[in-house]
């Protein structure tokens, strides 16, 4: 392992015991031992770390789609690093701390608000297939949300039931988000946001029934789609999340923290947008307080001028090129009947990765997506900026 990460790594789990205090260590569940061994061993409620009360028992009462919890957390997390692969934050997860993204969540960024978005989504789609799948015996097919049919088809097959997924999802991961102050709001809303997304993007999928498919009769059913429309559309929700600002009023049991939309001017957030209440760390350097992992070393694209470029990527700092051999199929042929044969072939790839602090004209960059709020710099920088696109980018100069 590269010595910068084998520090930073060291330094995250000093931070852990801070860290851990308002985290969902239960997503834990979903890497390492525990998740290998879901298939081939009972799960045992109590050795599942960080559940709140409400969620050992429903634990208990539904150990059955328990596995189907995991493996949504698990299609969230895959989905995220999908999503930010090409960003300075890629979604790095920790194998081996029950705080699997490290001290990134604990501040309420934009970035908390897509992760939560993203794994109660998951939670939602991954028991609702499973109960469509026929694996538990508390759940099945929606038999409630198919009405008449349609001309030219009719209902049949086995509908999702998306409101038992949603059902469970809000239950078990809203459990925790009790507490009277902003940070739970916060984790509640974006959760919700992104069990609506289910919800919203049902549709009807459909199969031909006749003679040489010539559909003379469909069968419909409800289905969820491919979740990486899901994935899409909440990074969508994240490019233009609205920020916050906390208020605090007296209620009958004592103070309470609210949200209200930073900037009047904006149209306040509705139950499908994310929110969030403090700015992003700079995700360029390595940092084990923030969590940041830095950018170097991360392969960017040079012809790209978005935040993936090698530009934006490596805040500015330049990147290497080294050549890189790839092995791959070529000069493939089909042959009657029935098979494909194909030579190998040995290709020249130029690879470019960002370099380390020090090694570049400009020490810091900033990124600011589309936003219904603003992305601050560091107080007192001197700064210089330009647009591109849609994205404000700026830089202080070294030495600054």
């Amino acid at each position: 392992m590269e010595p910068h990460l084998l520090g930073l790594l060291l330094g995250l789990l000093l931070c852990g015991t801070r860290v851990l205090a308002g985290y969902p260590i239960w997503w834990s569940l979903a890497l390492g031992q525990q998740y290998t061994s879901l298939g081939s061993q009972p799960l045992l409620c109590g050795s599942i770390p960080g559940l709140v009360p409400k969620q050992l028992r429903f634990c208990r009462n539904y150990i059955e789609i328990m596995p189907s919890v995991a493996e949504g957390v698990k299609l969230g997390i895959q989905e995220c690093q999908h999503q930010f692969r090409g960003r300075r934050w890629n979604c790095t997860t920790i194998d081996d701390s029950l705080a699997i993204f490290g001290p990134v969540l604990d501040k309420a960024t934009r970035e908390s608000a897509f992760v939560h978005a993203i794994a109660s989504a998951g939670v939602a789609f991954a028991v609702t297939r499973s109960c469509a799948e026929g694996t538990s015996t508390i759940c099945g097919c929606d038999s409630h949300h198919k009405g008449p049919p349609g001309e030219g088809w009719k209902w049949g097959g086995c509908s999702e039931d998306a409101d038992f997924g949603v059902l469970v999802s809000r239950e078990f991961a809203d459990a925790r988000e009790n507490r009277p102050d902003a940070r739970s709001a916060m984790n509640k809303h974006n959760n919700e946001a992104g069990r609506t997304t289910i919800l919203d993007h049902m549709h009807l999928k459909c199969k031909c029934h006749g003679l040489s498919g010539s559909c003379e009769v469909k069968t419909c059913w409800w289905a969820q789609p491919d979740f990486r429309a899901i994935g899409d559309f909440l990074k969508d929700k994240y490019d233009s999340a609205s920020e916050m600002v906390v208020e605090k009023h007296r209620e009958s049991r004592g103070w309470v923290e609210t949200l209200r939309a930073k900037y009047a001017l904006f149209k306040p957030p509705t139950e499908r947008d994310l929110v969030y209440y403090e700015n992003s760390p700079n995700f360029c350097e390595p940092n084990p307080e923030t969590g940041s992992f830095g950018t170097r070393d991360r392969t960017c694209n040079v012809t790209s001028h978005g935040i993936d470029g090698c530009d934006l990527l490596c805040c500015g700092r330049g990147h290497n090129t080294r050549t890189e051999k790839r092995k791959e199929k070529c000069h493939c042929i089909f042959h009657w009947c029935c098979y494909v044969s194909c030579q190998e072939c040995i290709r020249i790839y130029d690879v470019h990765t960002c370099k380390a602090l020090g090694t570049g004209e400009v020490c810091g960059w900033a990124d600011s997506p589309k936003s219904h709020g603003k992305q601050d710099l560091e107080p007192g920088s001197a700064l210089s900026t330009r647009q591109q696109g849609t994205q404000t980018v700026a830089r202080r100069p070294c030495g600054k």
